[in-house]
């Protein structure tokens, strides 16, 4: 029996850095919007300044356009301090001329299928115990077209990270599926709280997005999809919710 020597090297090489801010990065990103939407000094203060309906509103509002801040801005920015060269296109964050038809189809098809099928689950009296998630009874076409506005900024900054910032460099690093592999694990990560359904349901999703965006080398199409299937469900949630309504001023 011939005895080996395990040498490990912690030395953080600069190469790593590829990997190591992406990740460590989303982990971070998520951090900082997690825990101020949680947060119950800031929760106390807006309900009362504003009325517990509308103060909860302005919390996952307020919070959502932070998390697409500091997820969409945070890992990407750490990622060009330490790599000045790299360009928006090696994020995925622009559209090439060569894709640009290919992104407009998948976009529109999977669009289409996504608003279908989401508007005929969020009618379902289980979704509605969660959505809108905005939990007011009174709402006002402000608050409505706030909480459209903050779902968008969260989705783009959140499809930047996920879609973009984490995976094209870990594509070029490690390859496609081990990229695929981390997406998965940290994207379906984020929906446990929402319960075991969202958690399994983000891992088809997550390899379908991954794919779409690895062939069309951009994250526009998962960033358009998943704002489609946010407000399909926010709007039709509401419409349908026994216990809630628009009303104008």
């Amino acid at each position: 029996m011939n005895d080996q020597v395990y040498f490990v090297d912690l030395y953080l090489h600069y190469e790593d850095l590829h990997v190591f801010i992406p990740v460590v990065g989303t982990l971070i990103g998520f951090i900082i919007f997690w825990f101020v939407w949680h947060s119950n000094r800031l929760n106390a203060r807006l309900v009362r300044d504003h009325g517990v309906d509308l103060g909860s509103a302005k919390l996952i509002i307020y919070t959502k356009i932070l998390g697409g801040i500091s997820m969409g801005l945070f890992p990407a920015i750490s990622y060009l301090i330490a790599f000045p060269k790299t360009t928006f296109a090696e994020f995925g964050w622009v559209i090439s001329e060569e894709t640009l038809p290919a992104t407009i189809l998948w976009t529109a098809g999977l669009g289409l299928l996504i608003v279908i099928v989401t508007g005929w689950n969020a009618r379902k009296p289980e979704n509605l115990k969660h959505y809108p998630q905005i939990r007011a009874k009174i709402w006002t076409p402000s608050m409505v077209r706030s909480n459209l506005i903050g779902w968008t900024v969260y989705l783009v900054g959140y499809e930047a990270l996920f879609r973009g910032v984490l995976l094209f460099p870990l594509i070029h690093r490690l390859g496609l599926w081990p990229a695929i592999g981390v997406n998965i694990a940290l994207y379906s990560g984020t929906h446990i709280a929402k319960g075991l359904k969202e958690t399994i349901g983000a891992i088809p999703l997550c390899i379908i997005l991954c794919l779409l965006c690895a062939f069309t080398g951009n994250f526009w199409v998962a960033a358009f999809v998943h704002v489609a299937m946010a407000w399909t469900n926010e709007i039709v949630s509401l419409k349908r919710h026994p216990e809630m309504k628009i009303v104008r001023p």
